[in-house]
């Protein structure tokens, strides 16, 4: 025992003093390990939950986001919707003038629309003007008459004599003219035309051109076919490429016969057979 007591205090304290502070140092790098991981394991139990809870939070915003999606993809359905009708109306509009252009086309029986389209209308305005004319002219006429009859009877009245019977035949063709002309000026009480009982006013033959006196009152339209009578006998075809209020004009489709012609007079009517297609 002495001994042993000796050789202890013979042994130098360094390495007992190390020895110590190195099982001091293994003691709290122990509890504090433990202090961490219970502290992480709190942490992680009351900011994560359980797993299923956080699945459950996970689907509930999928869900959230895919109605917000839906809503929006709704939206733009409705909006192309929308849009579709307003193409579906334009495109309607743009196919009915597309038709009505295409009609007057064929009406005109054009390779190129513009430039002989222009030359057709140009026919159609000279012949109303050859009917002004016609109408202005028969307008002077009878003025004309009229001057005439009131200076023949200024005449009859301060003559003498002559003879009776020569007389009498001036007045009376003097009373018809008189007839004629207040005919003319109040204007014949006539039947209005029909699309059955019309009459050819003018006729162009070096451009194969009839203006008659149909129009849209009588219910004429753009590319109606019609034909030409004389004596309860067609003698030529025809299709109408414009119309007024009471006049049209038509291009010849074709003559039934080469050695006739149309003439001023010569009725019109609307052909109405199951082979004419206005397309």
């Amino acid at each position: 025992m002495g001994i042993g007591i000796w050789q202890l205090r013979n042994v130098s304290p360094a390495p007992i003093i190390s020895g110590l502070i190195i099982w001091v140092a293994f003691a709290c790098y122990g509890s504090d390990a433990v202090n961490s991981s219970l502290s992480e394991s709190r942490i992680e139990t009351t900011s994560g939950g359980s797993p299923a809870q956080v699945t459950t939070e996970a689907s509930l915003g999928q869900n959230e986001q895919l109605r917000k999606q839906l809503s929006i993809e709704h939206e733009s359905v409705k909006a192309l919707t929308s849009s579709l009708a307003e193409s579906n109306a334009e495109a309607e509009l743009f196919r009915r003038k597309y038709s009505d252009l295409e009609l007057r086309m064929e009406a005109l029986g054009l390779a190129s629309a513009n430039k002989d389209r222009a030359k057709l209308e140009q026919r159609l305005l000279s012949a109303v003007s050859d009917l002004q004319l016609a109408q202005k002219q028969r307008d002077e006429y009878r003025d004309q008459m009229l001057q005439l009859n009131e200076a023949v009877l200024r005449y009859l009245k301060t003559s003498q004599g002559g003879d009776a019977q020569a007389r009498m035949d001036l007045e009376t063709q003097l009373r018809s003219i008189n007839e004629l002309i207040t005919r003319s000026t109040n204007g014949p009480a006539v039947p209005q035309p029909s699309l059955t009982d019309g009459s050819v006013i003018s006729f162009k033959d070096e451009w194969s051109f009839v203006v008659g006196n149909l129009g849209e009152r009588q219910g004429v339209k753009i590319g109606m076919p019609m034909r030409v009578i004389r004596n309860d006998r067609r003698i030529a075809t025809l299709r109408v490429v414009d119309v007024r209020q009471k006049i049209c004009g038509a291009v010849i489709q074709g003559m039934d016969s080469k050695n006739e012609k149309i003439r001023v007079g010569d009725r019109l009517q609307v052909d109405a057979q199951p082979n004419v297609s206005l397309k």
